[in-house]
């Protein structure tokens, strides 16, 4: 299977702009809250999606809408609001678009780059001409999907969607894991689902979904049952399903989820999408916030499952906040791994932009570390006994002199 190897996005949900290549390893999604980093993951797994199962008859308009669940089924409500029409200059000012930029092929206004000093690291900085939203994913082979609409579009079914005939030809099995355990609530949520209007965006019916698919026929090859037994070992238990019950089942018996702390029941997930070859080969997974939940002492362990993952020819996207996790990737990833830092950030005019780097020493800014620095600051400035009202945001500031 194929890896998704570029989005792009114009006056989209958060973003006036974005236009970034992909790693077909791991990439990690960084920034303050409100920068776009869910929306993102669930842009890229509604393309992914629409190429397997009952999604493939939704198309990528409905999936979007669904992953996204606007206010009454609005899909135009997902257009960026404020400074639409506008193109915004590496300079910091603004002007009409369209003045100086022609459209490209796709129909996207031509973007104005920053250049980078050192490294990978550009930033978009504009938005197509006439507010329309326009959401285009690339995978291996050329292959592009892209969605067209306005802000005074309502039903999915009129989006303007091209190229979902090629982009179908070939799977991208994929499975998002939301911020919030589900398998807990599992018991009746699909049927409920089924049969009546509920608040939940799609990702956490087709979580469920995945976590019910019965376990492959056959022993797993020995990378990848290793990769199992450690997980396992870690949730010190094997899940095992009664009904649409799940449970833990270990030397003591069996243990419902209801009763499982939530950060073991997502190593759970992740080791029943293992057993029933959810993930595998040419699979990709989404990952929402790993670190939610989860004892800091595990992560170390999420992050060697994943780099694993990668190894094995999983493509994964993740979002986080969590120093400790940035910092597993770190110390524990190999040089032949493919990563991508993507740091998500609002200018002065409060559009988002973004950061990409190959190495975490090279992401600014970093909020993640910024903030631990900020800590280090004033632990330190404590231990001198200086005076904390010299101190501001983690910069220790000059005394005044009497």
């Amino acid at each position: 299977m194929s890896k998704i190897t570029h989005l792009r996005l114009d006056n989209f949900t958060s973003f006036a702009a974005f236009d970034q290549p992909l790693s077909s390893g791991v990439n990690i999604l960084i920034g303050a809250n409100g920068t776009g980093k869910t929306h993102l993951l669930k842009t890229l797994y509604a393309a992914c999606a629409v190429t397997v199962g009952e999604d493939r008859d939704k198309g990528f308009a409905l999936k979007l809408r669904n992953v996204f669940n606007p206010h009454e089924g609005n899909i135009g409500r997902l257009v960026r609001r404020g400074m639409r029409g506008q193109v915004k200059h590496a300079g910091g000012g603004a002007e009409p678009a369209g003045r100086s930029h022609g459209p490209d092929a796709q129909g996207f206004l031509m973007q104005e780059t920053l250049q980078p000093v050192a490294g990978t690291q550009h930033v978009c900085t504009d938005a197509a001409a006439d507010g329309d939203a326009r959401v285009s994913v690339t995978r291996q082979g050329n292959a592009s999907l892209s969605a067209r609409f306005s802000a005074e579009t309502v039903r999915a079914e009129t989006v303007h969607v091209t190229g979902q005939g090629d982009w179908e030809r070939e799977e991208l099995s994929s499975v998002y894991i939301p911020v919030k355990e589900m398998l807990a609530h599992a018991p009746g949520f699909l049927s409920t689902a089924a049969r009546r209007e509920i608040a939940f965006e799609e990702v956490y019916l087709d979580v469920i979904k995945r976590a019910f698919l019965p376990r492959l026929k056959g022993p797993l090859d020995a990378a990848w049952q290793q990769l199992l037994d450690g997980l396992q070992a870690a949730i010190a238990g094997q899940v095992v399903t009664r009904g649409e019950h799940f449970f833990l089942k270990d030397a003591q018996g069996e243990l419902e989820f209801t009763l499982l702390a939530e950060g073991l029941r997502k190593l759970a997930l992740v080791s029943l999408l293992v057993q029933n070859g959810t993930l595998f080969n040419g699979s990709v997974l989404f990952w929402d916030e790993p670190e939610a939940n989860l004892n800091p002492a595990l992560l170390g362990l999420v992050v060697d499952v994943l780099l694993r993952l990668q190894r094995m020819g999983v493509q994964v996207f993740l979002a986080t906040h969590n120093y400790v996790l940035l910092k597993e990737f770190d110390l524990r990833s190999r040089e032949q791994d493919q990563i991508r830092y993507l740091s998500l950030f609002r200018d002065e005019m409060g559009a988002v932009q973004t950061l990409a780097s190959d190495d975490l020493s090279g992401v600014d800014p970093n909020l993640i570390i910024d903030t631990y620095t900020s800590l280090y600051d004033r632990e330190m400035a404590r231990s001198l006994g200086m005076d904390m009202g010299q101190i501001s945001d983690g910069m220790v500031r000059e005394p005044s002199r009497r």
